[in-house]
Parts: C-alpha cells; sequence; structure tokens
C-alpha cells in the first residue's frame, strides 16, 4: 500500500515538505541543535561542506568533520518540532519516497542532541556538560503514539506518586538513551542524569511572571526525586520527544546538554557562548573517535 499524499507531503522537486531534504542531503549520524543560528557553529569546524539549505526554522547542513560524513539539523524550539523533524528524517531514509512504499531494509539513525539546559540540582552548575542517561516527559506528545514498548513504568509510578501529579495532565514517561551513543560520548568530565522535557518555557518549568500555576511546588518535588539513586538533573524542551521517537523508529539517540543556568541556585552562565563551543567541540571529537 502507498502512503497517501495528504500524509507523506512532498514538495514539487520530490523534497519531504517541511525540512526540503531528500535522501542524498543526509548523512546516517546527526546532529540536532535548536537554534537555526547554531548550525553554522557547528559546521565551521566541518573540513568540508557538501550541501546546505534552509526552511522556515529548519536549517540544514551536510559535510564532513574529520572524515565522517555528518549532518547538523537546527529543530527550532519544543517537541512539536522534534515530532515533524524525525519523522521527516525517518521517512527520508525508511520510506521509498517515489513509490510511497515502506522500504523492506530498515535503516538506523544515530541522532545527538547538542542544546542547552538548566541544572536543577546544586550540585551541577552552569558551564558543565551533561549527558541524559533518560528522559521525562512532561509535556504528553508521545501519547499520540503508541507507547507501551518504551515506557519504564516503575519509575513513572514512583514519580508520580512522588509529585502527587495532577490527573488532568498527560501522564509522565520515562524513556532510555541510545546505549551505544552513550558510551561514544560519556566520560569522567561531564556529569549524567535524567533530563525533563516540558512543553513549554515558563508556566510548563515553573516560571512565573504574571499567570499563577497549577503546582506552585512541582519543581521542588521535581528536584527530591530519586528512584535508585536516579535523580532528574535537568529541564529542556526537546530530549524526552527525541528519546521516545528515536526509540519507536528504531533510531539512536543521545542528548548533550550545556548547563548555561541553575535553577536552584538562581544563576545563569556569565558566558553562555564558551559552554556551547566547548560542547560542540567536545562532541564532534567523540563522535570521530
Amino acid at each position: 500500500m502507498s502512503i497517501q499524499h495528504s500524509e507523506l507531503i512532498l514538495n514539487s522537486d520530490g523534497s519531504i515538505y517541511h525540512l526540503n531534504l531528500r535522501p542524498e542531503h543526509i548523512a546516517t549520524d546527526i546532529i540536532f541543535v535548536g537554534d537555526q543560528y547554531r548550525v553554522d557553529k557547528v559546521t565551521k569546524h566541518f573540513d568540508s561542506i557538501e550541501f546546505t539549505t534552509q526552511k522556515r526554522e529548519f536549517k540544514t547542513t551536510t559535510g564532513t568533520y574529520k572524515n565522517k560524513r555528518l549532518t547538523v539539523i537546527s529543530t527550532g524550539i519544543g517537541p512539536d518540532n522534534i515530532d515533524i523533524v524525525l519523522n521527516e528524517l525517518d521517512a527520508i531514509v525508511n520510506i521509498d519516497l517515489e513509490t510511497r512504499q515502506i522500504k523492506k531494509e530498515h535503516t538506523s539513525l544515530n541522532i545527538t542532541r547538542i542544546g542547552t539546559s538548566g541544572s536543577l540540582q546544586n550540585d551541577i552548575p552552569v558551564d558543565s556538560i551533561l549527558l541524559s542517561s533518560h528522559a521525562l516527559d512532561l509535556n504528553g506528545m508521545l501519547h499520540s503514539y503508541q507507547i507501551d514498548k518504551i515506557t519504564t513504568p516503575e519509575i513513572e509510578k514512583a514519580f508520580i506518586n512522588h509529585t502527587n501529579w495532577s490527573d488532568k495532565k498527560a501522564t509522565p514517561i520515562i524513556i532510555e538513551n541510545g546505549k551505544s551513543l552513550e558510551q561514544k560520548l560519556y566520560s569522567n568530565s561531564i556529569y549524567k542524569g535524567i533530563t525533563a522535557t516540558a512543553g513549554g518555557f515558563y508556566g510548563p518549568q515553573g516560571r512565573v511572571l504574571r499567570l499563577g500555576l497549577q503546582d506552585a511546588n512541582l519543581n521542588t518535588k521535581i528536584d527530591s526525586f530519586n528512584y535508585n539513586n536516579n535523580r532528574i538533573t535537568n529541564l529542556e524542551m526537546e530530549t524526552s520527544a527525541i528519546y521516545g521517537l528515536s526509540k519507536l523508529l528504531g533510531h539512536n539517540a543521545i542528548s548533550m546538554n550545556a548547563i548555561i543556568a541553575n535553577r536552584a541556585t538562581g544563576t545563569f552562565s556569565k558566558n553562555p557562548s564558551q559552554i556551547i563551543e566547548d560542547l560542540i567541540i567536545y562532541t564532534l571529537n567523540k563522535l570521530v573517535e
């Protein structure tokens, strides 16, 4: 059965709708960045560039770094954008765009997020690097899919009980990273922990300007959660969607976080561009080792 035109939308040149990409444009090793301007901050280190394009907030550049072919894509902010990017990347490699049929042979992508995040723990300072061992989904986007095989019920139940989670919100989900990428990217010089993914920047992350919160104590509850020495270390807006969709679609994913704020101490990096640059160089070199 061919996938209908309304479901798999292509541009007039045969490229996938939002990303404007065809199969030859991407490598199987892909770096996600949120900010479209961060694409160039990564690819300035490349030895060569073979392709670049941009549509809306989705900028893509493919090239080589130390003889390894890599693609860097800006996703924009939030799990809704990750839903677009990951589904379209998977379609590029696992659906024949001409016949609109799913390929018999599955291609697995290696996806590494280079992003910014805020620490929730006193002992994880600004200007440090953190690898996400798991992602805690607080935003609900993944509930649109059949997720039973990727959830971690014991930890999820403990978190729901610990926080007295409102049943009016989407049920939290905890998803593991891609272990092969963790083995490649982790070192003793960086931190590791559970990364919580919110669906917004203000209320969903406990920030108050003029609107009151459904649970004013939620951040404190999140900070104090501990399950068999697994604690929630940081908070951002993309990792759980990357981990969840990658697991469902058969890809490997890891999230590397530049800690630019510490919510526990109320501090913010005095030079966030430097820790982002440090993370970029660290990640690139680990990927090619």
